[in-house]
């Protein structure tokens, strides 16, 4: 587990807090279940991440079909010549 600091609005952080209070979960727990919730709706929504974004709305076997090329490709790179 990571530490990490999050300036928030102060009325978020109260309304957090109480929320946490009320449900018997501490704020850390309260703040990872809403960020975690908050990634999967987008994901859900937008039904692709990483590189199969930027193909916008395209068949699975388009998609799929790229994703093989992708991963033979990126099997062939040598990471030494990227540095």
């Amino acid at each position: 587990m990571m530490k990490t600091t999050l300036d928030l609005p102060d009325a978020l952080l109260r309304d957090a807090k109480a929320t946490a209070a009320m449900r018997g979960e501490s704020l850390r727990d309260f703040v990872t279940a809403a960020v975690d919730a908050r990634l999967g709706a987008e994901k859900a929504a937008v039904g692709r991440s990483g590189w199969r974004a930027a193909f916008g709305v395209a068949r699975p076997a388009d998609v799929a079909a790229v994703d093989r090329v992708v991963s033979r490709d990126l099997e062939s790179v040598d990471p030494a010549e990227w540095r």
